[in-house]
Parts: C-alpha cells; structure tokens; sequence
C-alpha cells in the first residue's frame, strides 16, 4: 500500500471537520426527509380502521372478507448512494475561492457523512475519458474518510470527458435503485440518450460546478487560454465589451439549455459557483425535493 502524502491527510481532516460540522447542524435531517429509502416494504393487511387512507383499502381482500381491509407497508430505509465524479482536466481550474475539483470534494464528504449518518451506504465512480476509480457503497466513517483520500489524491491518466460512459458503467455496476449525484461541470455532450436510460433505473441529481471565470471576463486586455482537456491555445481580447458581452450571453445560454435538458427528463439539478458557498443551493434543492414528497 502506498503513503497518503501529509497534504492529502491534512486536506481529508480540514473536510471532514467542516462537512461534518454542517452535516450535524444542516443536512443530516434534510438528508433523511429527502431521501425516504427505496420505498415502502409490505408486512400485512389488517381490517380498516377509521383514519386509515383509503387509498390504501386492498379490494381483493375488502371483496373476500366483506369487511374492508388496508395494506400495511413499512419504510425500507437503507439507501445507496453513488458519487459519479468527473475529474477531467478542466476540473483543475479555479480562479477565486478554490478549484472545481476541490469544491467537488467537499460536496462528496458533505453528502457522504450525511449518508452514512442516517446508515445509508455510499459508493464512488470517478471518470475522465474513461473509467478511472470504482468503490462499491459501503456504510461507516473510515469508508467515507477512503473515499475523500481518493478524490483528494486522485491522479486521473485521462484528461478528456465521457459523461455517457460513466453512466453506462454505472447501470452496469450498480444493480440497485441508488441515489445518483452526478458532479461534473458537463463540458461534454453526447450524453443524452444515456442519462436518460439511466434515470430511469436510478435517481439521478446533477451538480455542475462552475468556475466564475467561466461564465464572465472582466477587462485584463489580451489574454492567452489553453483548454485543458484539448491543449488547444487561443487569445481572446478581453478588452472588448462585444467579446465580453456575448461570451456571458452564451454561458447564460448554456447554463439554461442544460436545465431545460434536465427537466424534460424529469431530472434534479443543482447549479454549485466555486466563488460563493455551496450551502444555499444545497439547502434550497432539500427543500424542493421535501415539498415534492
């Protein structure tokens, strides 16, 4: 077995200390709200009882009898939870408070404690152009502590995205109904058909995480990019008001093409900016859920 270098440990601890903190004091009970477990199990039918949801009246058994009866269910609690991490090259990237993929580990450890917090078990994908990390979902702190060694230290040997084969994998592996957060910043296409059929087995929630600079210039005159994923090299003039102009109209455009994609396969999404806490959305994608319930 390989050492953890020293950062890597001090980076895990500094996560686990603050995640573990918010999901103490914010995200455990929403957590448990949000996701009831994999539906409801039948036990028994019993006689109905005044009050009881006629919803739940079983006919067959109502007809038999000639008195009316109604299913009793119990929760199934236990969850799965899957991490689906994008650590494609552009996740290097961060120009404020920190880089995409340091922003995507701290979601992981905070929906990780949460999960094994209410005793779910939580397992990890991390893709590039291919497959490059895969732990099966297990319960308990040293396994979520494992998996925030291995997104922390993960060196990936792609650097270009391949959102459709990761779910692919995923529908391979993971044979049980799961909770599906997919981060990436989904600079890639050709992923639709995919997600969708995968939506439909597993239930799936969207986390792009967007660096600001992504989304606006300010004016620094001429200024050399380099895309990570292609190594192309391109200078823009960020001088230019057009240029700044349209560059914003057209990440806008983006930004609600993806929602749009999203929504019409009746799929969650949660927009995470690596300039502003990612407590709000999280806290407002809770509660949206709770009220579908």
């Amino acid at each position: 077995m390989s050492m953890i270098p020293k950062e890597i440990l001090r980076k895990v601890r500094r996560i686990e200390i603050r995640t573990k903190r918010l999901v103490n004091d914010l995200f455990s009970g929403e957590y448990h709200s949000t996701f009831k477990g994999q539906g409801m199990e039948f036990e028994e039918v019993r006689e109905y009882i005044p009050g009881d949801d006629i919803r739940l009246i079983d006919w067959n058994v109502t007809a038999r009898t000639g008195f009316p009866h109604v299913k009793k269910f119990r929760e199934e609690r236990e969850l799965s939870v899957v991490l689906l991490v994008d650590a494609s090259s552009s996740g290097q990237f961060g120009t404020r408070e920190r880089f995409k993929s340091e922003t995507a580990a701290e979601l992981c450890a905070l929906l990780a404690f949460s999960a094994i917090k209410n005793n779910d078990k939580v397992g990890l994908i991390i893709f590039t152009d291919s497959i490059e990390k895969f732990v099966p979902p297990k319960k308990g702190r040293a396994h979520v502590l494992r998996l925030i060694r291995e997104i922390l230290a993960f060196q990936p040997r792609g650097i270009g995205t391949d959102i459709a084969g990761a779910l692919e994998y995923l529908s391979r592996v993971i044979k049980r109904k799961s909770v599906v957060f997919l981060i990436s910043d989904f600079l890639n296409e050709g992923y639709k058909k995919p997600l969708q059929i995968a939506n439909n087995k597993h239930d799936i929630i969207a986390m792009k995480i967007t660096d600001p600079r992504e989304t606006v210039f300010d004016n620094v005159g001429l200024l050399e990019l380099e895309d990570a994923e292609t190594g192309e090299v391109y200078v823009v003039d960020t001088g230019s008001k057009e240029f700044r102009r349209e560059f914003q109209a057209r990440a806008q455009e983006d930004l609600i093409n993806l929602k749009r994609e999203f929504q019409l396969i009746n799929m969650d999404f949660i927009n995470i900016r690596t300039d502003r806490s990612y407590i709000v959305p999280l806290i407002n994608f809770f509660k949206m859920r709770e009220k579908r319930l």
